[in-house]
């Protein structure tokens, strides 16, 4: 059958639509990002700002309209981190409902982590019993998953994201080394509290989904334009992560736009993105890690009623 999804976050508005059968994804037949920044300022104020809703309502209409031209198929939408410590997200997840059809599910962490897992492994034999970590960098939150298998073993979301730590320290541009490393300790202290020493060094591969981490192999090839069959499974270790945070750190926000292989619209928060991915490697003691276009859409594609 059809499925689709539509994934509202804090910093993009995502839509997944495929033919899914006995619990694969067939064909592929739209996959659209818009960086919407829904989340901007709820980490201050508590509350979707009315043009961030405006930016993510346009986006929807666009999507209901590509839906549509396909011949139409059951579709959830999806609401993370913004939506939930909102104090008007279930106002939104309600008008999403009933404006343009689409089935809200405003996720907990659990289903969240359950999801983000089943679309980073789905490709993967379950049989593989690698203890593998998840990343899933997010613009209020960042969510390891670890498990074997399809199988979640443990799961945390941490109140560092790429909006919320842009927006709490980075405020010179070029951002300043001070600003960058305050930004890194208060990361580190929400890992630490997060993940127990017990877990930290109980994975032996980790995948990076979404955003921050399919740019940083974009912008490691020089693509553009995007190839997500050249994302799709590339590794980038921690050296190229530094490298990375070193070239974009020192670039005014005009300058990084025009980053070959980095959207434009991911420039404003990139660079705390990076950092994000090097203080969870450090923290995991990993030396790099693979990336992947499967991410919560699959998952929520393929399990999620």
């Amino acid at each position: 059958m059809r499925r689709g999804v539509v994934d509202i976050g804090t910093n993009s508005t995502r839509l997944f639509l495929a033919e899914v059968d006995g619990g694969r994804v067939g064909e592929v037949l739209e996959r659209r990002t818009v960086v919407t920044r829904l989340g901007a300022g709820v980490d201050a104020d508590g509350w979707l700002a009315d043009d961030s809703i405006e930016r993510v309502y346009a986006v929807l209409d666009e999507y209901r309209a590509l839906i549509d031209r396909h011949g139409g198929a059951p579709v959830v939408a999806i609401m993370t981190s913004a939506v939930r410590d909102a104090a008007n997200g279930a106002e939104f997840a309600g008008a999403v409902g009933e404006r343009w059809g689409f089935e809200p599910h405003i996720l907990t962490g659990d289903e969240e982590a359950r999801l983000t897992f089943l679309g980073a492994t789905s490709e993967r034999d379950p049989d593989d019993r690698t203890p593998t970590l998840v990343i899933d960098i997010g613009g209020g939150s960042t969510e390891f998953v670890i498990g074997t298998g399809h199988d979640v073993t443990y799961h945390v979301s941490n109140q560092a994201g790429v909006v919320r730590q842009t927006e709490r320290h980075l405020h010179s541009d070029p951002p300043a080394e001070a600003e960058r490393e305050a930004l890194a300790r208060d990361v580190r202290a929400v890992f630490a509290a997060g993940v127990p020493e017990e877990h930290r060094r109980s994975v032996a591969h980790a995948i990076g989904v979404a955003g921050t981490a399919t740019s940083m192999a974009s912008i490691a090839q020089e693509l553009e334009p995007y190839d997500p069959d050249k994302v799709e499974g590339y590794v980038v270790s921690e050296a190229q992560c530094r490298a990375i945070l070193e070239r974009l750190a020192g670039l005014t926000l005009e300058e990084r736009r025009r980053v070959r292989g980095l959207h434009p619209d991911r420039a404003p928060t990139i660079v705390a993105g990076v950092i994000i991915l090097l203080e969870t490697l450090a923290l995991f003691g990993l030396s790099s890690f693979e990336v992947s276009e499967h991410d919560i859409l699959r998952g929520a594609a393929l399990g999620l009623d």
